[in-house]
C-alpha cells in the first residue's frame, strides 16, 4: 500500500505580521493553502479550506482521490461563502489550494491559484501545476518573456481561487507515483524566491524534515517578504497506518475555521 510520509512548516516571514498560509500532511493527504494577497480574512479562507479538504480526505480515505478532492473543494467553497455570510467584513476572502490525495494506489492533485506542486523523481524535478495568474496567461500567450515575470506589476493577480463562488473549479491531475518519489507543495512565499534548480539542490541531499527547514531558511535569507510555507513528503510502500496528520500555519488555530463539523456532516 502506497502512502505519504513527510513533514511541513509555515513561517510568517520577515515582513508580514500575520500568517495567512495553512498546510497539512498525513498518510492520505498533503496540501498547502495561501490566503490571497493579504486580503480580507485570508487566514480564515486558507484555514477553512485546508481543514475542509484534509478532513474530507481522512473521512473518505478508501475512495477515489479525484472524487474526494472534487467534493472537498466544493465543501471549502461553500464554507468560505458561509464565512462571509456570517461576517460581511470577510467579503473578498480567498485562498489558493494545492493538494494531493491518495487511496493507497491512486494519487490525484487538485490545484487552484499560484501555490505550486513539484515531483522529485531521482534527481529530476518536474513542476506539476500551472499558476492561475494573469501573468502566467501573458507568458503562455507569448506576450511577455519569463524574465519579465518577477517584476511585472500584475504578477500577484490570481485568477482562480477558493473564494466561495462556483467559478472556483480546481485542476484535477492524476499522478503516476511510485515508492521513493518525493513531493513538494509550497506557497509563493517560497517559490518566488527560489528557482527550480535551487529547490533540487536543497531537497536532494536531505531528509524530508531537514529539507523543509532548509527551504524555509533559504527563503528567509532572501528577505522572507511573504508568509513561507512548504510540505515535503516521500511516497512509501508499506502497511496502512492509523494516523491523522499534522496541521501547520493558520489552520492550527480552530478559530480560523468557519465550521469544524462541516466535513463530517457532508460525509454522513
Amino acid at each position: 500500500m502506497l502512502r505519504i510520509s513527510g513533514t511541513g512548516e509555515s513561517h510568517v516571514g520577515l515582513v508580514r505580521t500575520n500568517n495567512e498560509d495553512s498546510a497539512f500532511v498525513g498518510p492520505f493527504c498533503m496540501l498547502v493553502a495561501d490566503g490571497v494577497g493579504g486580503g480580507a480574512a485570508g487566514e480564515v479562507a486558507s484555514a477553512t479550506t485546508a481543514y475542509a479538504v484534509c478532513a474530507t480526505a481522512l473521512l473518505r480515505s478508501e475512495e477515489d482521490p479525484a472524487d474526494v478532492l472534487r467534493d472537498g473543494v466544493r465543501l471549502a467553497q461553500a464554507q468560505v461563502a458561509a464565512g462571509v455570510a456570517a461576517d460581511p467584513s470577510r467579503a473578498g476572502m480567498a485562498t489558493t489550494l494545492t493538494a494531493v490525495v491518495t487511496d493507497g494506489a491512486r494519487f490525484t492533485l487538485a490545484h487552484l491559484g499560484d501555490s505550486r506542486g513539484y515531483l522529485l523523481r531521482g534527481e529530476v524535478l518536474t513542476r506539476l501545476t500551472r499558476d492561475h495568474t494573469y501573468v502566467q496567461d501573458l507568458l503562455d500567450q507569448g506576450r511577455i518573456e519569463p524574465a519579465d515575470v518577477a517584476e511585472h506589476p500584475w504578477r500577484n493577480v490570481v485568477l482562480r481561487t477558493v473564494n466561495g463562488t462556483v467559478e472556483g473549479e480546481p485542476d484535477l491531475i492524476e499522478l503516476s507515483l511510485v515508492a521513493g518519489d518525493r513531493l513538494l507543495l509550497a506557497s509563493d512565499g517560497l517559490t518566488d524566491l527560489l528557482s527550480d534548480a535551487e529547490l533540487v539542490r536543497t531537497i536532494l541531499p536531505r531528509s524530508d524534515e531537514d529539507a523543509v527547514g532548509a527551504l524555509i531558511a533559504a527563503a528567509l535569507a532572501r528577505g522572507g517578504r511573504d508568509n513561507v510555507t512548504c510540505v515535503v513528503a516521500t511516497v512509501i510502500d508499506g502497511p496502512a497506518v492509523n494516523a491523522d496528520g499534522h496541521l501547520y500555519g493558520a489552520v492550527r488555530d480552530p478559530d480560523n475555521v468557519v465550521d469544524l463539523t462541516a466535513a463530517r456532516s457532508a460525509s454522513a
